[in-house]
């Protein structure tokens, strides 16, 4: 049997089998009813058996139709499917991912190097960065307002995301150039129990107290000098004289303007910044920003 049988042949035979009418069958396939029988005979020859029987009233199958039509009706029915999954996987490549953030994760060239690597995998798509307020700790995950998310970790409710930690860096101490320990090169954590510091919203749930070092404080509750809910609001709480806050050794460019000095802090565990994904997720683009982020930033999965 001939193997090049095409999926337009299968259409014809197929319509023609249902109707059972060379007139109507052309109709439905929007053909002329020549163009449609020159192409059943030549689908006969291929296959070496009469399909319909034919007079000059009636259209039957032959034994060897009757046998292939389920099968065409199957391949045509594959086909279809197949082809509805390569539309939607060419418009996810072609689409948009949107990806929050509430600082900026481009450290030493990360951002740069993520777009390379996701755009070897999606050349057509396109990267939406979007700039959230820290009152969401998220950065837009929960609220599904963006697709993927640079965040600190911890994150709250941590069951809903999966993420790949992309930058881990020691955290610093921003406080005012004035302040008793601004000469210091560094700071060691019990220097600072007692300083009021400049805390994060509430809404940001746990990673509030992450900010605030409350694992490394024995207990002791720490007093809120002000809240702030961006990098201006924390560098106008700090030249103020209203508090301390600790902050990631790369963020320190946000906040170092004039008035303010950072400095290394000990007895405190190192800041994870980490591109998440809310669980489950697997469409195409945002695995393969993730995949594009782990590679390029050389960390695990989480």
């Amino acid at each position: 049997m001939a193997m090049d049988v095409h999926g337009r042949d299968l259409r014809y035979f197929v319509a023609v089998a249902e109707e059972l009418h060379f007139t109507r069958a052309a109709e439905r396939l929007f053909v002329s009813q020549p163009a449609l029988s020159k192409q059943i005979r030549a689908l006969e020859r291929q296959l070496g058996a009469d399909l319909f029987e034919r007079d000059r009233r009636d259209v039957r199958l032959t034994a060897v139709g009757a046998a292939l039509l389920p099968y065409a009706r199957r391949m045509l029915a594959a086909w279809e499917a197949a082809s509805g999954a390569v539309e939607r996987a060419k418009a996810e490549q072609q689409a948009t991912i949107v990806v929050g953030m509430s600082t900026s994760p481009g450290r030493g060239g990360l951002l740069p190097a993520i777009r390379s690597r996701f755009s070897e995998t999606c050349p057509a798509a396109k990267v939406e960065l979007r700039q959230v307020s820290w009152t969401d700790s998220s950065a837009g995950l929960a609220d599904g307002s963006v697709d993927a998310a640079f965040v600190w970790l911890p994150v709250p409710d941590e069951e809903r995301y999966a993420w790949v930690v992309v930058a881990e860096e020691p955290r610093h101490v921003a406080l005012p150039d004035t302040h008793r320990l601004a000469d210091r090169p560094e700071v060691d954590f019990r220097d600072l129990l007692d300083e009021p510091f400049i805390a994060i919203p509430k809404s940001a749930g746990v990673l509030r107290d992450y900010w605030l070092a409350l694992e490394a404080r024995a207990g002791r509750p720490a007093l809120i000098g002000a809240e702030a809910a961006s990098a201006d609001e924390t560098y106008e709480a700090l030249v103020d004289g209203r508090g301390v806050c600790l902050l990631a050794a790369g963020n320190a460019p946000l906040l170092t303007r004039g008035g303010v000095v950072t400095r290394p802090v000990h007895g405190v565990a190192p800041s994870r910044l980490a591109l998440a994904w809310r669980a489950g997720d697997r469409r195409p683009l945002v695995r393969a920003y993730a995949e594009a982020s782990r590679l390029a930033s050389g960390h695990r999965t989480g």
